[in-house]
């Protein structure tokens, strides 16, 4: 029960009515601080090295004292604005729930606090760890258990209950409705995911709209930034979680699997009505793509969009490049690549497959049979690895292997021809996913696994995902992680294995590629057969020595203006590997971008 005050209380306050006032010198209040009473929660204090300007605790402001400032000194990161919290003393109630809501935990309270001033502004103000309010840290409210505000574990995937190394089903089965509901309201809606993702994808919206049950509206804002949606929802570099708010305390949200529940759960009617709904009126233009991977796909959806007419050349009897011949089956179903793809025809955009430009068709023949040209090819060939022995006829390379595989399951090829001991030279992803198919393909043909990788980099710099490790090696793969090879051994004409050396450093001070090694410390990995993983590079086949002349490429890609448009070749636009580097998602944002350069370029030709 509360306390009852004393109906003479206010005549207590009389008695200071007859007192001489006390003047306090300014220095004297810095060098003593007052202390708030105990029943104050204290004033606020901001640590801007933890703060990450996500705008959670304005968000939840009862009173709107607290708004959102651009400090202009401070750098934009991924994961980080330049916006910091001001707060208005005249407003706030000090009720807390800011400092409940920190995902940095870098908002606190303090007892302390200094501040004398006539002026109304100053009760308006930006508080940072040695702030107006504070000298010496006295601790004010802190946030305990029964006050926390966010749930800081995300949702776990369930997954198929079969072996996965037995299978090349896909084993994470997704979320259910429940799910994923109890997921999307764990977001903030911060935004900060929104800027770290390449296409800038509209990820608080489609959560959102996951949340208020809305999956047509979920797609629809999928479809603004993303016509690879469905893939995305499975192998995205998933940038946009390393960003997440949540994960300075805890779990990032499951960006990538709550898109893959918005394509695999809306009705079909609903989900073609949202994609084709941006598609306009059919204007004068044609444009000619080459090459149907990421980049090529995405700039042909947004062309359409506008009105343009597009034809998509492709080398192979399937469109989609490395979404149909790289990613592997358990990870990437053809039945969610054909759903992208699909989509993509019904709104118009014509393929034209098993047509390799520079032999078929030359660049000149687009040039003149079309308004605009966009080169998206990829980097289709394999790094090679020149060490003694590289040149043996049993030394594979990756991006073959994963089209070969994809092939056989779709009954078009026979089975890869894989030893019974092979080793697999890389770290990244495309590494893991030809290991792990390696493997599947050992248990159908051999009944047992045989397969190890030796990557320069050690398990704790790896640059696969964590979960490619951990699932990889519970399937059987031996890692020599921080391991770099030196020579595949070769006796009789025959690989009996690769020698590795333990890895010193990868980069050397200037931080260029030059690894060091203790030989010293050095081993034998048996295999006769070795899979060499360390990199893809274009193909530039198609375009003439008077082309190369007039365009920039540097290291192996082409230098375009900001929508992809190449100078000295304005007719030609590029994107995603070849001006990026290898990764879906860049090579989404790059089609897109491409799309409204070559939307300005013609429409200019047009005035």
């Amino acid at each position: 029960m509360n306390e009852r005050k004393s109906f003479f209380a206010p005549v207590k306050a009389w008695k200071y009515l007859l007192k001489k006032p006390v003047t306090i010198k300014k220095e004297d209040v810095f060098d003593n601080p007052r202390e708030a009473s105990d029943q104050y929660r204290g004033f606020h204090q901001n640590d801007w090295d933890k703060c990450i300007g996500c705008g959670t605790c304005a968000s939840i402001c009862p009173t709107n004292a607290i708004s959102m400032v651009e400090i202009a000194s401070l750098k934009i990161e991924d994961g980080k604005k330049n916006e910091r919290p001001a707060l208005d003393y005249g407003r706030c109630s000090f009720c807390a729930l800011c400092v409940d809501i920190c995902v940095s935990d870098s908002l606190k309270m303090t007892k302390e606090y200094v501040h004398l001033s006539k002026d109304i502004d100053s009760f308006y103000f930006i508080p940072d760890i040695n702030g107006i309010h504070n000298t010496q840290e006295k601790q004010g409210y802190v946030r305990d258990e029964t006050s926390e505000l966010l749930d800081l574990e995300r949702v776990k995937m369930a997954h198929e209950d079969v072996s996965r190394k037995n299978s090349f089903i896909e084993i994470v089965k997704g979320y259910s409705m429940e799910m994923a509901l109890a997921e999307s309201a764990r977001c903030v809606e911060c935004g900060i995911c929104t800027a770290t993702c390449p296409a800038h994808m509209n990820i608080p919206e489609y959560i959102r709209s996951i949340y208020e049950n809305d999956l047509k509206g979920a797609v629809t804002h999928l479809y603004k930034t993303n016509p690879l949606s469905n893939v995305c929802g499975r192998i995205c570099t998933h940038l946009c979680e390393g960003a997440c708010s949540l994960a300075v305390r805890g779990e990032a949200i499951s960006i990538r699997w709550l898109k893959r529940y918005i394509v695999d759960n809306t009705p079909i009617e609903d989900y073609e009505e949202a994609v084709l709904s941006f598609v306009t009126e059919p204007v004068n233009g044609k444009v000619g793509i080459v090459g149907s991977g990421p980049s090529g796909l995405s700039a042909a959806y947004y062309l359409r969009t506008l009105g343009y007419e597009v034809d998509v050349y492709e080398k192979r009897a399937i469109p989609g490049g490395v979404i149909s011949y790289g990613g592997p089956e358990y990870r990437l179903p053809e039945a969610s690549v054909q759903k992208d793809i699909g989509m993509i025809k019904k709104t118009g955009v014509n393929f034209i497959t098993n047509t390799k430009v520079g032999t078929d068709i030359t660049l000149e023949q687009l040039k003149e049979k079309y308004d605009a040209v966009f080169l998206g090819i990829g980097f289709s060939l394999s790094r090679p690895l020149n060490i003694p022995g590289s040149d043996h006829k049993n030394v594979e390379y990756a991006i073959p292997l994963l089209a070969e595989t994809r092939d056989y399951l779709r009954g078009s090829s026979k089975m890869p021809d894989v030893h019974e001991k092979v080793v697999v030279i890389g770290g990244g992803n495309v590494a893991f996913d030809v290991a792990r198919t390696l493997l599947r393909l050992q248990i159908e043909k051999y009944g047992k696994v045989n397969v190890a990788m030796a990557s320069l980099e050690n398990r704790d710099i790896l640059p696969a995902d964590l979960e490619e490790l951990e699932e990889g090696e519970e399937e059987g793969i031996i890692g020599s992680f921080g391991y770099g090879p030196e020579e595949i051994v070769v006796e009789n004409n025959k690989i009996v294995g690769l020698k590795v050396n333990k890895v010193i450093s990868i980069f050397d001070e200037d931080k260029r590629f030059n690894p060091k090694y203790d030989k010293t410390d050095s081993y034998v990995i048996e295999a006769t057969q070795v899979y060499i993983s360390t990199g893809q590079m274009p193909e530039y086949d198609m375009i003439t020595d008077d082309m190369k002349e007039k365009m920039e490429i540097v290291r192996g890609k082409i230098i375009t203006g900001e929508y992809g448009q190449v100078e000295n070749l304005p007719w030609l636009f590029a994107g995603g590997d070849i001006v990026r580097g290898p990764d879906i998602i860049n090579g989404v944002a790059n089609g897109h971008d491409s799309a409204y350069g070559i939307d300005l370029y013609l429409q200019s030709k047009n005035k």
